[in-house]
């Protein structure tokens, strides 16, 4: 089977064109299943509706919620029709599996206060203080995915026109408007900050990039955003997934249409930014039963 899903990424990374990430989240899942298979003795032809619905069990056992479990599911999925397209199996086993069911949770978010606290922490008299302040200003600014940041080209940057170029899952291209304060910080971290983090390496083509000219591993932003979050005494563990809910919810608190901001995130389907007009009715709600005096 190992063959078999050494083929698989091949394939997504050839034909389907997902980001890297997404690849390798895929390649992650489906090795796991893999090596399920290898320790039930299970060849690809002998994988059975009852072998995947026994690997699924397995994953709830080592405490994944129903999300997880769905997404390995999907990729099972993806996989087995592969197989089936490539003639190593003749039917897919997972056909009539049903996706486990889940709650729609509401996206966690910070308050306008908290997203003040955080940004004032990062210490911008050093150089890497003043590359976390950009980029923290830049996150809650342009509502961006972490691996979006941390690709970030100098040549994505059009800060006379208050905007910048990101690419996006399957390498779609957008154009996101930058806030006032954002832009500000940007300029004065390109100016101070980025030459002095570069050294020699000032021929890096990334706008955040590490010493060695590469662009900033983003597990080492998440590490530091985290460490950011608790000095400003969040009561959540703070992500850069946060902050890109807390730029959808902000906006549309102020009164921003649907269809602006799901431009900005990059969803492909609008029915994925609905998730954040759940988060407006909420707070709705909570206002509601805190001021009226029959609530």
């Amino acid at each position: 089977m190992e063959a078999n899903v050494r083929a698989f990424v091949a394939y997504l990374r050839s034909e389907k064109g997902l980001s890297k990430n997404t690849i390798a989240a895929y390649g992650r899942d489906v090795s796991k299943f893999a090596s399920f298979c290898e320790d039930q003795g299970l060849a690809l032809q002998q994988v059975s509706h009852g072998s995947i619905v026994e690997f699924l069990s397995t994953l709830y056992r080592r405490g994944l919620d129903s999300r997880s479990v769905a997404r390995h599911l999907v990729t099972i999925r993806h996989f087995l029709r592969f197989c089936v397209m490539e003639k190593s199996l003749e039917k897919d086993p997972s056909e009539n599996i049903q996706s486990p069911k889940f709650r729609h949770t509401l996206p966690e978010f910070l308050s306008i206060d908290e997203v003040n606290r955080l940004l004032a922490l990062p210490d911008v008299t050093n150089p890497q203080g003043l590359r976390d302040k950009a980029m923290i200003e830049i996150l809650y600014s342009s509502g961006l995915r972490v691996s979006e940041l941390c690709g970030l080209k100098i040549a994505d940057m059009q800060l006379d026109a208050g905007y910048l170029r990101c690419i996006g899952k399957g390498d779609k291209e957008r154009l996101v408007p930058i806030g006032k304060k954002a832009l500000e910080w940007i300029r004065e971290y390109i100016a101070k900050g980025r030459p002095e983090i570069l050294g020699e390496n000032n021929d890096s083509i990334f706008l955040f990039p590490s010493r060695s000219g590469k662009a900033i591993d983003r597990f080492i932003f998440w590490k530091t955003l985290r460490m950011y979050g608790k000095k400003a005494g969040l009561r959540k563990s703070l992500s850069p997934h946060m902050l890109r809910h807390s730029f959808a919810t902000h906006l549309l608190d102020g009164g921003a249409d649907l269809r602006s901001v799901q431009m900005m995130l990059g969803h492909a389907d609008i029915s994925t930014t609905q998730i954040y007009t759940h988060v407006v009715e909420g707070r709705l709600r909570q206002v509601y039963k805190a001021h009226h005096p029959r609530a």
